[in-house]
């Protein structure tokens, strides 16, 4: 199971980094420049870029834009994998030695995800720092007026929410995506078909309990 696990945390989580931080970083800089481009009154703060980049990344696009990008790359995997094994019998094979193949090929991924706040840390941190990159060098702010933005009326429950959303995406990545694979029924095309249904489901789900945890969380 050790082993089995290690290989999941490898497959989910490590080999998910580098798209992670490329689409952070570049995000965060978007973010940056479109916030800038908007603020043409002179009277208007430049430091609000920085907050304003630092709000929206922390809040919504890295642990929900992240986690939908995701459950595009996890999703389709995990259902992927799961399903050829149905499609190729080996479900039916770990079955007849006894092996519990729900507890085998499910458990492993739901455990590997419980690193996935790492990830979205990672995103945040990538998000802030891409935004601050297209501020300074693109001419739209100085470096100490975006750092005062990060700063300014800095909430700390606001990184706890974003990992509370986190946490609960990461079991949604696990599920949904090991469910479709797992009771999927047909052959080769119907892997394909089931990591689209897969995707779709679980996006509409990450979408509908991020509203619901923010209405919970955020709201008075």
């Amino acid at each position: 199971m050790r082993g089995l696990i290690f290989k999941e945390i490898d497959d989910l989580i490590i080999d998910s980094l580098g798209i992670v931080a490329f689409i952070s970083f570049f995000v965060g800089g978007v973010v940056s420049i479109q916030t800038a481009l908007n603020l043409t009154n002179p009277l208007i703060p430049k430091y609000l870029i920085g907050f304003a980049t630092r709000q929206s990344v922390i809040l919504e696009f890295a642990p929900t834009f992240i986690s939908i990008i995701m459950a595009g790359k996890m999703g389709s995997f995990i259902t992927s994998s799961i399903g050829t094994m149905r499609v190729t019998e080996q479900i039916d094979a770990l079955e007849v030695m006894g092996v519990n193949s729900l507890n085998y090929l499910v458990f492993p991924k739901i455990i590997a995800l419980l690193l996935y706040p790492f990830v979205i840390g990672i995103a945040m941190f990538l998000g802030v720092l891409g935004g601050w990159m297209a501020g300074v060098y693109g001419g739209f702010t100085a470096s100490n007026e975006f750092i005062q933005g990060i700063q300014t009326e800095f909430i700390p429950f606001h990184i706890t929410y974003a990992f509370i959303k986190t946490v609960v995406f990461a079991m949604i990545l696990a599920t949904i995506p090991s469910f479709h694979g797992y009771y999927m029924k047909g052959g080769a095309l119907e892997v394909g078909k089931a990591s689209t249904v897969s995707f779709v489901w679980t996006s509409v789900v990450i979408i509908l309990v991020n509203y619901i945890l923010t209405q919970l969380l955020l709201t008075n």
